[in-house]
């Protein structure tokens, strides 16, 4: 198997050595940082695989990583955007005010189906289901009707 040869810098080398011996990392940082450490010591990467329980991409995407852009984009993951919100603060601190507000005529207390009508009767939230309001009230740490 034909394998590109890798050569580390001496200060990438002893970064690499301080990561995989102490601190607190994650794990894939100290998985990569094993990757790089045996390529740089010539190491097969059918032994890596197997030695590591990695597969070749993993092994390729390190290497070429590092070649790309250093030791710090090799093995420190980069922050990943996420999906944006739907809904904005603004939303949430409503359906928030609407929950700790009086019930509606006729109920004793909020229900997510009230409160699913309610927001629905504003036209910022006229798509709102039952279960966004149910994960947005969930992160509120009010509790309007416990003791």
């Amino acid at each position: 198997m034909r394998q590109t040869e890798l050569r580390l810098a001496m200060k990438d080398r002893r970064a690499i050595e301080a990561t995989r011996s102490k601190g607190w990392h994650m794990a894939r940082e100290v998985n990569r940082a094993h990757i790089l450490a045996a390529l740089g010591r010539q190491v097969p990467e059918a032994q890596i695989m197997k030695v590591l329980g990695v597969g070749r991409t993993m092994i390729w995407r390190t290497r070429a990583a590092y070649l790309e852009g250093g030791l710090g984009h090799a093995v420190v993951d980069m922050q990943r955007p996420g999906k944006p919100r739907r809904y904005k603060t603004e939303v949430e601190a409503r359906i928030t005010a609407l929950a700790c507000s009086a019930p509606p005529a006729g109920a004793k207390r909020w229900t997510l189906l009230l409160l699913e009508q309610a927001a629905r009767a504003q036209p910022a939230m006229a798509q709102i289901s039952r279960e966004t309001i149910r994960r947005l009230l969930k992160k509120t740490a009010s509790n309007p009707g416990g003791g």
